[in-house]
């Protein structure tokens, strides 16, 4: 899937808008670039050359870093597409695989398309034998996201065969390599993580139903994949396998843009969604509920929310994108409710604590105002609680299913003819010009 071509974005440029240094008061002219939908964008390509000045934008809010035609969010309304599918449809209607097919050609697949495609994903899914001598180089203690990090980026080792990236045939093996292989990855840092024996995936299940097998399976006796666990762990992949240009994607494209191997760029995805304020958000919450403890002291932890002065903080409410109600979050409040069924935990505290929370914050006017609404990290923690998963684990799901989405990323830039290497410019406030003292004279 490529971007949009060179001759398409200059034919988009039907306006301008003018920049004036009221100190010289010299003007530049700035096009103005119209995607499909969604705010306009200001071209500064040319802003340095032709002007002198660089913009200022730290943590690049205001700056569109790339063109994409994968997946589309309007945070004021609550809307999240990929490639024009609402992600309310595709988590009600679709399954993990098709998503995956849909962020990787742009469109969801014929019959034959998806059986080609999910033989591809399914004979992938085995991992060179020597990667486990891998594993036995860490210490049994080790997160599994330390454990990811690693062996991801160890693949290149592997797989020779598809480190080519101007070859658009490796790049689609690489792509499907890294989506098949991760839950088996994932699944095997976590028996590693346990000291329990690695369980090998099976050909005849489903995406979500192997990788629940290889997570809860021992070779002692048989494990059968319950079939709304399976619907409820596909749905999560779903609602995770792509955000647009958050973190841990920008990582990924700024690491592809040197023109590094698809393995290197998800591993370093997978190192920034490591970070607590990214992929570790369901945890937090998961802990604030903790925290709180029982309904009757919702509105004192409600109080200090609302304190600048007190540290603690409301979690899993409010998004850095989203000013209206997570989408996703209304996806998994009935996948929550499902699963706790399913489990017999329908009167599991932290959720009744979380259903009274939401209800409180929703209806209290500092939370309305601000627009705090709860978000996917809200109830996923539960959910994968309830499903058995360790707190460690849980950025590790968000990685697994993310990196359809970091791939799809990586194989559009590098498919776009305008790509570039990414160089981020810098408002330098540091000494300028100082003589070098020799030591003796300090």
């Amino acid at each position: 899937m490529a971007s949009s071509s060179p001759k398409a974005k200059a034919a988009s440029r039907k306006n301008t808008v003018t920049l004036t240094d009221n100190s010289s008061g010299q003007s530049w002219e700035m096009p103005i670039i119209e995607g499909s939908t969604g705010p306009r964008v200001i071209d500064v390509r040319r802003l340095y050359s032709d002007t002198g000045f660089f913009t200022y934008d730290p943590g690049y809010t205001s700056t569109a870093s790339c063109d994409s035609a994968l997946t589309y969010i309007d945070g004021d309304e609550g809307i999240l597409m990929h490639g024009g599918y609402a992600i309310e449809d595709l988590a009600e209607h679709s399954d993990y695989m098709e998503v995956c097919y849909l962020l990787l050609y742009g469109h969801l697949p014929t019959a034959a398309e998806r059986r080609d495609f999910e033989k591809a994903i399914t004979y992938h899914t085995m991992l060179h034998e020597q990667v486990m001598y891998f594993y036995r180089g860490f210490r049994r203690d080790s997160h599994p996201m330390a454990i990811m990090v690693g062996v991801v980026g160890a693949l290149s080792a592997f797989y020779h065969d598809s480190t080519d990236i101007s070859d658009p045939h490796q790049r689609m093996v690489a792509s499907h390599r890294l989506v098949a292989k991760m839950p088996t990855i994932a699944a095997m840092a976590y028996k590693y993580s346990i000291g329990q024996p690695f369980v090998y995936p099976r050909n005849d299940l489903s995406f979500a139903a192997n990788f629940l097998h290889m997570i809860f399976a021992v070779p002692a006796e048989e494990y059968k994949v319950s079939p709304s666990l399976a619907r409820a762990m596909d749905r999560i992949f779903i609602l995770h396998a792509d955000h647009e240009q958050n973190a841990s994607t920008s990582t990924v494209r700024i690491a592809g843009s040197s023109g590094a191997n698809p393995f290197a760029c998800i591993a370093a995805g997978i190192a920034s969604l490591w970070g607590p304020a990214h992929g570790g958000a369901n945890e937090a919450v998961l802990k604030m509920l903790q925290e709180i403890g029982s309904k009757e002291r919702i509105p004192e932890f409600l109080k200090r929310a609302k304190d600048k002065d007190d540290p603690f903080r409301l979690m899993g409410f409010g998004h850095r994108v989203y000013k209206n109600y997570d989408p996703r979050a209304a996806v998994l409040r009935k996948s929550c409710h499902e699963v706790l069924e399913e489990l017999n935990h329908q009167d599991e505290p932290l959720l009744d604590l979380a259903m009274a929370l939401e209800k409180i914050a929703l209806e209290d006017d500092y939370f309305v105002k601000r627009k705090l609404f709860p978000n996917v990290d809200f109830y996923s923690g539960i959910i994968l609680q309830a499903m058995g998963f360790p707190t460690s684990m849980f950025t590790v799901l968000f990685a697994l299913a993310r990196t359809v989405g970091w791939v799809a990323q990586w194989k559009e830039m590098i498919e776009d003819p305008d790509h570039r290497i990414s160089r981020p410019r810098q408002l330098y406030i540091g000494k300028t010009k100082r003589e070098f003292v020799p030591i003796e004279r300090r």
